[in-house]
């Protein structure tokens, strides 16, 4: 549940991005969300989690086919209203996350993820959930570097240098409030340079991206200048999960992701 008490409703991002995605064409599949991992479509893999999930109440895909949900586990053509809807895809993931706040009726909380996040498990969606400060707008998942350093030392990360650790982005995002479209637009406009660190900080300003640099920006800080410029209030919950910050972009993460679930 959210803070409030209110059950979150899922987004599930499973659209396209346009170009042939790598994972997609290694596996021989014309959509990445339905690659097999040990034997499940990753997509399948995260709506279990999600199902899982106490805090979450419904769950919502957005998809370029919409009718490929007929063919999830416990859903048909006939209940997919129950509990798992589609969503209208955008040219981005930003653009996708505005659409489905545009669409879906009464879309607070809303928690956001992908269908590349097959080690996603009912624990870190709950860990996240209730974890979201009360006052947040929106609510940003990260994992420290040297958890995930420690479990997975073979795993290729992207992360952000903080003054006391180094992070990287879940794929899990909170959503509580209608302030929240603000800091989503932005994130449309800069997820072009979500693999460039410090293109992202430095549309913070100057100063903090000198902070940055210097590696004297706390993640804190961080934080509260990156509400300051969206008008809304981003807090940031730590996950003690490394595999919570691990999702599928290339094939070598694929091979890793199938170990791992066939070991759980």
């Amino acid at each position: 549940m959210s803070a409030a008490g209110a059950p979150f409703t899922a987004l599930v991002l499973a659209g396209s991005r346009g170009a042939v995605d790598p994972v997609a064409r290694h596996a021989g599949l014309p959509h990445k969300a339905f690659v097999p991992i040990a034997g499940t479509p990753m997509l399948h893999w995260v709506l279990a989690a999600l199902r899982e999930s106490p805090s979450v109440g419904r769950i919502a895909v957005c998809l370029d086919e919409p009718e490929l949900l007929a063919g999830l586990p416990d859903s048909g053509p006939g209940d997919l209203g129950a509990r798992i809807v589609a969503a209208p895809t955008g040219v981005t993931p930003g653009a996708s996350v505005l659409r489905a706040i545009e669409t879906l009726p009464d879309p607070w909380p809303l928690l956001v993820t992908t269908a590349d996040h097959p080690l996603l498990t009912a624990a870190m969606v709950e860990h996240f959930c209730t974890g979201v400060p009360g006052d947040a707008d929106v609510g940003v998942a990260v994992a420290p570097a040297s958890l995930i350093r420690r479990s997975h030392p073979d795993s290729v990360r992207t992360f952000y240098r903080f003054a006391a650790e180094a992070y990287s982005g879940c794929n899990l995002f909170c959503l509580r409030t209608p302030a929240a479209k603000r800091a989503v637009a932005f994130w449309s406009r800069m997820e072009r340079h979500r693999k460039r660190p410090w293109r992202l900080i430095s549309a913070i300003g100057p100063v903090t991206l000198c902070r940055f640099l210097l590696g004297r920006l706390t993640l804190e800080r961080a934080m509260e200048r990156l509400s300051g410029l969206v008008g809304a209030t981003v807090r940031a919950v730590e996950m003690p999960f490394a595999e919570a910050a691990m999702d599928v972009d290339k094939p070598s993460d694929l091979a890793l992701a199938e170990s791992i679930l066939r070991r759980r």
